[in-house]
């Protein structure tokens, strides 16, 4: 492995805290979703960082799993923002109240 693993692991949190940040400090549903992408993507790094650190496969199995519930995650993200924009207008998420 040319990378050292402790490198990986470090770009890995540093994605996942700007991931989080992304998550936590924006309005916008779409920053959100963006945000929840940049950590699955954070762990998917240190995933397959670890897989090829103990020459092993299970790390990179996972990462098509959490590919696949990325996916999963943007199509259903993105379908509630647009039922919500046809609702109320407005991509607010403090209006996914009116959901109930």
């Amino acid at each position: 492995m040319i990378v050292p693993f402790g490198h990986l692991l470090i770009l890995a949190g540093i994605l996942f805290v700007i991931g989080l940040f992304c998550a936590l400090a924006r309005r916008s549903l779409i920053m959100i979703l963006l945000g929840v992408e940049i950590m699955l993507n954070a762990a998917a790094i240190a995933f397959v960082g670890g897989s090829l650190h103990w020459h092993d496969m299970e790390g990179q199995t996972i990462v098509l799993f959490i590919a696949a519930v990325a996916a999963t995650e943007v199509s259903v993200g993105l379908a509630m923002i647009v039922h919500v924009f046809r609702k109320t207008g407005s991509f607010d998420p403090v209006l996914f109240d009116l959901l109930k």
